[in-house]
């Protein structure tokens, strides 16, 4: 009654198939990757346009919980390509407050973090928690999206994390203010290594394409990332 669907064409699929046969065949030769704030590496498999927005919009605000599992295997293959030099120990999320969360009936961005960490064989953790609302930060303008997530998260065992391997999963990424913000409160809790990973960058002039980018500034740990 209820079928797979391809997230890009809405295509019926096999149950195990992440996509039809035909839109594979338009996805970017390669995989992006780009700052945060705070200088944390962020990979993402495609733009933030056409059939990619749409597909994490139908995720985001219209009930596609279903969305996440084949999204989460090509988020699996960014953080592959541009995370490779990293070996993992936890896959976490941006999380939403508890209101917001209940009010949409689930955190998109978790959905694809338990997936991606099933998928990479890795454990999901929460690592922080967000105690404070704030504005949406796609309703707020330029420079207010970092006072907008400054001091809004915390975490909830430094203990768990503390030199550890952190994966922070989020849906898109646009100004990069909310994933370094969260980076920022990891790094506070003496992460090792922290890298993010996104469906989507909305900001195609902060791209870093293959060979653009350093390997020593790839590798850089939270301390020396936050120096940029």
């Amino acid at each position: 009654m209820f079928p797979s669907r391809c997230p890009y064409c809405d295509k019926v699929i096999d149950d195990s198939d992440y996509a039809c046969k035909i839109c594979p065949r338009n996805f970017p030769g390669f995989c992006y990757s780009r700052y945060t704030a705070g200088g944390f590496l962020c990979a993402a498999p495609f733009p933030y346009s056409g059939v990619y927005a749409k597909a994490v919009k139908a995720l985001k605000f219209h009930n596609r919980g279903d969305y996440a599992r084949p999204l989460a295997a090509q988020l699996v293959r960014a953080v592959s390509e541009i995370h490779g030099d990293v070996r993992f120990d936890y896959v976490t999320c941006v999380p939403m407050h508890r209101k917001d969360k209940r009010n949409r009936g689930y955190n998109q961005a978790e959905l694809l973090a338990r997936e991606c960490a099933a998928l990479m064989r890795l454990t999901y953790l929460d690592t922080l928690e967000k105690f404070k609302r704030n504005q949406p930060q796609h309703k707020t303008g330029g420079r207010d999206r970092e006072k907008n997530v400054y001091g809004v998260y915390r975490l909830i065992d430094e203990d768990i994390i503390k030199d550890k391997n952190v994966l922070i999963i989020d849906d898109i990424i646009t100004t990069g203010n909310t994933l370094g913000e969260c980076a920022r409160i990891l790094s506070n809790g003496k992460c090792a290594e922290i890298r993010c990973a996104v469906v989507c960058s909305a900001d195609r002039n902060k791209f870093i394409a293959p060979g653009q980018g350093s390997d020593s500034a790839c590798r850089k740990g939270p301390a020396q990332a936050q120096k940029q």
